[in-house]
């Protein structure tokens, strides 16, 4: 059975993880601890636990099938206060156990998740970054949207630095394939790979190194091409990649013109002939979100990066 280690966090990572519970694999979701803003930036602060906003969502795509649907609403239920349910129960489980890994793995146990879920670090730390223009964006959310759509991002740091959890470094160690899923690029996806550890892990282990491309570029990395994302994926893991899956849908003008007022645009494949490059039609609209509406079919990336 394969083992297969998803690094992320967000939206890319949460599809990526649905279609991969449906094949015979053995599924770990290394998860983004950076997030600072809405629920889990108050959880954090407030109870001094790792933010659960993204560890949630995780939870939620492997959560068993039968039950997939109510316990996706139930985690997601969001009260008034802005608070979602299932960060709550993650962070009341955290605060029982004595730890959030430990709450994260009772959490995991409570709603028959399939596979792991692990946090990238036990480790609290803020997220910043230097712009080309020499600024300074303290904190995921001036990161993850820069004020300037030409914004250049030349380097993430941590504060202070943070190491890697020994799961999931146990994890990488031992995967037959390690997947780098799509999402904002600074704000959850890299800044995994800036804590302690990580790089030395991903060189020690023989895995096949898998980058999922976005679709589409934001603020932060407006002009970037496809071999910018690939580019900046290797600086930071520290690794070459020995495939990359890109998306080759094009959508129709309505929803580039939605994504454009929105600063976004999308990814231009110049990587030509390079060999390491799966191109499919891995998309489709969903109408009924409310901001991104472009997104991999959980069936469609799940079969292609199994197939790899």
């Amino acid at each position: 059975m394969q083992k297969i280690v998803t690094i992320g966090g967000g939206t890319g990572q949460f599809q990526i993880l649905r279609g991969l519970k449906n094949y015979e694999c053995s599924v770990t979701a290394i998860v983004n601890m950076s997030d600072d803003g809405k629920s889990s930036g108050r959880l954090r602060d407030e109870y001094g636990v790792l933010p659960p906003g993204d560890v949630r969502q995780c939870m939620v795509a492997l959560a068993d099938d039968e039950h997939a649907q109510i316990l996706r609403d139930l985690f997601n239920f969001r009260f008034k206060d802005g608070h979602s349910l299932g960060n709550l129960i993650i962070t009341a489980l955290a605060e029982i156990t004595g730890s959030s890994a430990e709450g994260i793995k009772e959490a995991a146990k409570l709603i028959k998740v399939k596979g792991r879920v692990l946090p990238v670090t036990a480790d609290s730390f803020k997220l910043s970054a230097t712009t080309k223009d020499g600024r300074t964006l303290a904190g995921q959310d001036k990161v993850s949207y820069p004020k300037g759509e030409h914004t250049k991002i030349t380097q993430l740091m941590l504060e202070p630095e943070a190491f890697l959890f020994k799961d999931a470094g146990e994890a990488i160690r031992k995967a037959d394939k390690i997947v780098i899923c799509p999402g904002d690029l600074y704000g959850s996806i890299l800044p995994n790979f800036c804590i302690q550890g990580m790089k030395k892990a991903l060189k020690n282990s023989t895995a096949t190194k898998i980058y999922v491309c976005n679709m589409f570029t934001k603020e932060g990395n407006f002009n970037f091409k496809a071999s910018d994302f690939v580019k900046e994926v290797e600086k930071y893991t520290g690794c070459k990649m020995d495939h990359i899956i890109i998306s080759q849908d094009k959508p129709d003008q309505e929803i580039l013109d939605k994504y454009f007022s929105e600063h976004s645009k999308l990814v231009e494949d110049d990587m030509g002939d390079d060999k390491r490059v799966l191109r499919e039609d891995l998309s489709k609209v969903y109408p009924s979100e409310a901001k991104t509406i472009l997104r991999h079919v959980p069936e469609k990336i799940g079969r292609a990066i199994v197939s790899l």
